[in-house]
């Protein structure tokens, strides 16, 4: 069985930088890729990054180019997703998946396995 854990949520304030990442087990992430999303209150989960197989194509939302970058560790079969230059906007539940093939992709359609997902909060 394939579980997703993510960790290193939490509160920081707005300008600051937080990072999270996500461990698998019961199966490698080697040949699939990866991807982050988050969800706010009252809204629907939306994409934010994602990452293909080998780390060679990488993908993110426009509202958090520049700011946001997504890695992975094939090795240590884990996904990490640095944040920087937080605003209060980006405070969600942000959740890693993995998908279906080892194209990146933005549709949560292409995603098989989610993580539980962890609180990240930016206060202004």
């Amino acid at each position: 069985q394939v579980q997703l854990i993510e960790s290193g949520g939490g509160l920081v304030q707005a300008g600051g930088s937080l990072s999270v990442s996500c461990t698998a087990s019961g199966r490698t992430i080697r040949i699939y890729a990866m991807g982050w999303f988050r969800q706010a209150p009252g809204k629907e989960r939306e994409f934010v990054a994602a990452i293909n197989w080998s780390g060679g194509g990488i993908y993110y939302a426009d509202s958090v180019k520049g700011r946001f970058t997504i890695s992975r560790d094939n090795a240590k079969n884990t996904v990490y997703l640095q944040m920087n230059t937080l605003k209060p906007e980006d405070t969600a539940v942000y959740y890693c998946a993995q998908a279906r093939i080892g194209l990146g992709d933005p549709s949560r359609t292409r995603y098989e396995y989610w993580g539980q997902g962890t609180q990240v909060t930016v206060s202004s």
